[in-house]
C-alpha cells in the first residue's frame, strides 16, 4: 500500500481549475488504487508557523555544523513535525495556480519551511554540490490565465513552473508528471476546453499513477 499526498494551494476551493483537475485525478487515483492513503493538505487550512527567530537560527546552526539550543530544538521540532508528513508520502499531487506570473505565497512559505538541511537536502563538501535527500512520483497540475508555452513568445514571463520545477529537483523529485490547464482567461469557451482537456489528461493520468 502507498501513500500519496495531495497540496492542495489555491483557497478558491470549486472555482479553482487546477483544484478540479486535480479531483479528477484523485477520483481515478482512488479508483485504481483502493488500498492506498490519500492525505490531503490544504494550505489555506494549516497554521504554517512563521519562518524566523529561533527556528532560523536553528537551520543555520545545523548548517553550520554547530549544536542548537534548547530554544532552537524546540523550535526546529515544528519544522521537522512539518517535514515529516511531507516525507512520509510515496507519491505527490499538487495543484499549483499562477499567481502574478508565479506561485502562490501560501505555497512558497510552505516550501521554505520543509526545504532544510538534513531533511530535504545535504550539502557535500567533498565535491561540492548539493544533494536532494526525498524520493517519490510526483503529479503536477498547473492553471494559468494566459499561455505561456514554448513559442507561445511569453515563455520569459512564466516564473510559475521553472520555479516549481527547480525546486522539485533540488530536493531530489525527479520523476515529475505535469498537467497544464490554461488559456483561463481567454473566455468561457476556451476556458472549458482547457479544463475538459485537463480532466482528461487527469483521469489517465490518476488511473495509471
Amino acid at each position: 500500500m502507498a501513500k500519496l499526498l495531495y497540496i492542495e494551494t489555491s483557497p478558491r476551493q470549486a472555482r479553482s481549475h487546477s483544484t478540479a483537475v486535480a479531483e479528477t485525478f484523485l477520483a481515478a487515483y482512488q479508483a485504481a488504487h483502493p488500498d492506498d492513503e490519500v492525505d490531503r493538505l490544504d494550505l489555506w487550512a494549516e497554521n504554517l508557523p512563521r519562518f524566523d527567530g529561533e527556528m532560523l537560527n536553528a537551520k543555520y546552526s545545523i548548517m553550520h555544523g554547530e549544536q542548537p539550543s534548547a530554544s532552537e530544538r524546540t523550535a526546529w521540532a515544528e519544522v521537522e513535525r512539518i517535514f515529516a508528513r511531507f516525507n512520509a508520502a510515496d507519491k505527490y499531487l499538487f495543484s499549483v495556480p499562477m499567481w502574478n506570473l508565479g506561485l502562490p505565497y501560501v505555497l512558497k512559505h510552505y516550501i521554505d519551511i520543509i526545504t532544510q538541511p538534513g531533511l530535504a537536502w545535504r550539502f557535500d563538501p567533498a565535491s561540492s554540490s548539493y544533494e536532494g535527500l526525498v524520493q517519490g512520483k510526483v503529479a503536477v497540475v498547473f492553471a494559468s490565465g494566459g499561455m505561456y508555452h514554448p513559442g507561445s513568445g511569453a515563455e520569459a514571463l512564466d516564473m510559475q513552473k521553472p520555479s516549481f520545477y527547480n525546486w522539485l529537483g533540488f530536493i531530489g523529485l525527479t520523476d515529475v508528471t505535469t498537467i497544464t490547464v490554461a488559456g483561463t482567461l481567454f473566455g468561457p469557451e476556451a476556458t472549458a476546453q482547457a479544463r475538459r482537456d485537463g480532466e482528461a489528461q487527469a483521469t489517465q493520468l490518476g488511473a495509471g499513477f
